[in-house]
């Protein structure tokens, strides 16, 4: 047979006896039950006997086909239906066929196909429903296509199974192929196929060619709608999947778990608690509470508006462990500042027994590097080289941006050298570190590496570089690098154009500055004015930092940072009735300044402390290491910063206030729980003072110590009375 030539596997069965002790007893018994009520022992209906013997043969065993639980069984009855002539029986053999699908015997299945002579369009459906249904897309396809080349015509039931493969193959070009045989089929106007094409359409990306097809339905069922809206939430068009649920309840038409699943994550994705507590009121209507999936996507919900706690409660209650929904626990925490709950979360996973996959990881590698413990990182770099992520690209990524943000260049290089393959994202991700260490110099050198391993840069490498160059200095290798990301058809976002603002207001060049932004060809952002308020304090432009200022309370009227900000410019500039007003203008909207603290890592466990903090059960001791500190720096010529003093106080009140700053305490911590020699690391939430910085550097020589620092924008390596910024941050 000419379709035999074109089988995948082409297989031959010896014939055997089959003997009785081979039959499971149900089996025989049944087959005994048959032969007593058969016809052929009644003379009386021998008339018909050779009809009602094929009908009750086909019923027989389609019984016992139903019945089957395992392969034994399935085989037992073919090789009946060969003993009983009847191995041509289309019904019978298509219900064998996709009896091994359902028990996933797929090449057993191929095998009754393949010796099956001249397969009816129900037979070739059972074996590419076979392959779809258990994920072997490409196999799918291969079948339609050979069912179509020995002339057999596809039917309705065909094409959902063909389109389903379309789409986990994510193949728009064949999916419009199948699309164009669908309609020279007939089956244009049939639902259940059009319902999978917008399916498909929408998994390919192509979400404005699925609503054409969603358009042209002349009836829209449950289903055509979830597609649709699905369609949208999965590719990040969160409004466009609102407005059609919009559309769906207006059409009166109840949704169901499904669609409820997406609508929620359009929620999720555009931050709408109010209306996803709404929708969360018609699941509990609904009697849809305890759906594994609406609860994942309830979950991440909460967690991702902030509200962990409820999130949690979902979790605690799923009677059934689901990787999705520790990971939307895990990521909650992780991006609502519970860093440190984010990874007792994933130990207490572990400890379950409950295998996490590539974005659990992921985001457990986030929150350690948001808790800066670099004990920690390291624990989890061991766990990720021991488990089955260690080759993962993104996992390995994701290392090398916690050791950088962990303080330890040295270990996020050994991660990326000892990856062989290094996309652009991982060579981002390094630009990133040395960047963030204003290690400028190793930053371009490494993008020079990139260029060589003919790795082409994206826009993240860009800000890499540009922030590289800024925290060293390099004006006029990021000003280059900056006008280079055209070589590369790469257009600047307004990160881009921030760090160039930036780079050139912290060099002085606010005249620069100023003009560069007004001869932007997109709408300056938030970051960009930030940008350049920042270095009007520096300098002290107070004229240029309100109009900068001004810009960003209309574009940004409840951040706390940029009132602060100007609040600092006016200090500095001592125009004290004007930090007056601005504090006054914050009570108003009602906003407070962040407090700041420090954080110190001692031994992999993490201490903190504010500004003055008095409550630590070694306070005595920390506060008189402060004052043998003080005491050294001013012996050796140390003058106290005071314009780093915020406040209008006099000048001994200054000099008091600036040695209680939280990196100090934390420092003089430290020193005294430490061995000498020990490196210090330590975490600030704000912006180093100058005068901290200053005095950090001394005690670094003085009692030759290294001290690290992560403050709000950058590191600062202090070794032997240097810092690696150079002074310039």
């Amino acid at each position: 047979m000419a379709w035999k030539l074109f089988s995948l596997s082409p297989r031959t069965t010896k014939k055997r006896k089959v003997t009785t002790s081979e039959i499971p007893t149900c089996l025989v018994l049944e087959f005994v039950k048959y032969i007593c009520s058969s016809s052929a022992l009644h003379p009386e209906h021998s008339v018909n006997l050779n009809h009602d013997h094929s009908v009750n043969s086909d019923s027989f065993y389609a019984s016992l086909i139903d019945d089957s639980t395992h392969k034994r069984h399935l085989d037992q009855i073919h090789n009946q239906l060969v003993v009983s002539g009847l191995r041509h029986n289309g019904f019978l053999m298509t219900k064998l066929v996709n009896r091994s699908s359902n028990l996933a015997q797929i090449c057993y299945a191929r095998k009754l196909f393949d010796e099956f002579c001249f397969p009816d369009v129900f037979m070739w459906n059972a074996i590419i429903r076979c392959y779809s249904r258990n994920n072997m897309f490409r196999d799918t396809i291969q079948m339609y296509r050979w069912m179509r080349w020995t002339g057999i015509h596809p039917d309705g039931f065909t094409f959902p199974y063909v389109l389903k493969a379309c789409a986990e193959l994510l193949d728009f070009d064949l999916s419009c192929l199948i699309h164009g045989q669908i309609i020279r089929y007939g089956f244009g106007s049939d639902v259940f196929v059009q319902n999978g094409l917008v399916a498909v359409y929408a998994k390919c990306g192509r979400t404005g060619v699925a609503k054409v097809v969603f358009d042209g339905l002349y009836h829209r069922t449950i289903v055509s709608w979830t597609s649709i809206i699905s369609g949208y939430a999965q590719n990040a068009e969160s409004m466009e999947a609102l407005r059609m649920f919009s559309q769906m309840r207006n059409a009166d038409v109840k949704p169901d778990w499904i669609a409820l699943v997406s609508i929620l994550r359009a929620y999720t994705d555009v931050d709408d608690l109010e209306q996803g507590r709404s929708l969360h009121g018609c699941v509990i209507k609904m009697g849809l509470e305890d759906e594994p999936d609406l609860l994942i996507s309830l979950t991440a919900l909460y967690a991702k508006c902030g509200m962990v706690t409820v999130a949690r409660s979902f979790l605690d209650q799923m009677k059934t462990s689901n990787v999705i929904m520790w990971n939307a626990m895990i990521s909650g925490y992780a991006k609502n500042g519970h860093a440190e709950e984010a990874v007792h979360l994933f130990c207490d996973m572990i400890s379950r027994n409950i295998k996490p996959d590539s974005v659990t990881v992921r985001s457990v590698v986030l929150a350690t590097a948001q808790v800066g413990s670099l004990k920690l990182a390291q624990w989890m770099d061991e766990y990720v080289r021991n488990s089955n992520f260690g080759s993962c690209i993104f996992v390995n990524t994701a290392l090398i941006d916690m050791f950088a943000k962990c303080g330890s260049l040295v270990s996020a290089r050994m991660v990326f050298d000892r990856n062989s393959h290094k996309d652009v994202v991982m060579w981002s991700a390094m630009i990133m570190g040395y960047g963030l260490h204003g290690q400028g110099r190793e930053a371009i050198n490494l993008y020079c590496a990139m260029k060589h391993a003919s790795v082409f840069p994206n826009d993240v490498t860009f800000i890499g570089l540009l922030t590289a160059c800024n925290h060293s200095g390099l004006v006029k290798e990021g000003w280059e690098l900056f006008h280079c990301m055209k070589d590369f058809e790469i257009e600047p976002r307004n990160e881009h154009y921030s760090c160039v603002v930036d780079l050139l207001g912290r060099a002085g060049y606010l005249g620069q500055a100023c003009a560069f932004i007004m001869k932007m060809p997109i709408e300056p952002g938030v970051s960009v004015w930030g940008a350049l308020l920042s270095a009007c304090k520096i300098y002290r432009c107070v004229g240029l930092g309100e109009y900068a200022a001004n810009k960003l309370f209309s574009l940004d009227p409840y951040n706390t940072g940029h009132y602060v900000q100007l609040s600092n410019l006016y200090a500095n500039s001592r125009l004290w009735d004007l930090v007056a007003h601005v504090r006054v203008l914050m009570r108003e909207k009602g906003l407070n300044k962040d407090l700041g603290y420090s954080v110190i890592e001692i031994n992999g466990k993490l201490q903190a402390f504010h500004a003055g903090d008095k409550s630590h059960p070694m306070a005595n001791e920390i506060f008189n290491e402060l004052q043998i500190l003080e005491r050294k720096l001013k012996e050796i010529g140390f003058v106290p910063h005071t314009e780093s003093v915020l406040h209008d106080l006099n000048y001994e009140e200054k000099e008091e206030n600036l040695s209680f700053h939280s990196e100090r305490i934390a420092v003089a911590y430290g020193l005294i729980s430490t061995a000498p020699g020990t490196t210090l690391r330590i975490t600030k939430n704000l912006r180093a003072c100058v005068n901290c910085h200053s005095a950090i550097k001394l005690i670094s020589k003085l009692l030759e110590r290294e001290i690290i620092v992560r403050d709000a924008n950058r590191f600062h390596h202090f070794k032997d009375g240097l810092c690696s910024c150079g002074d310039y941050w």
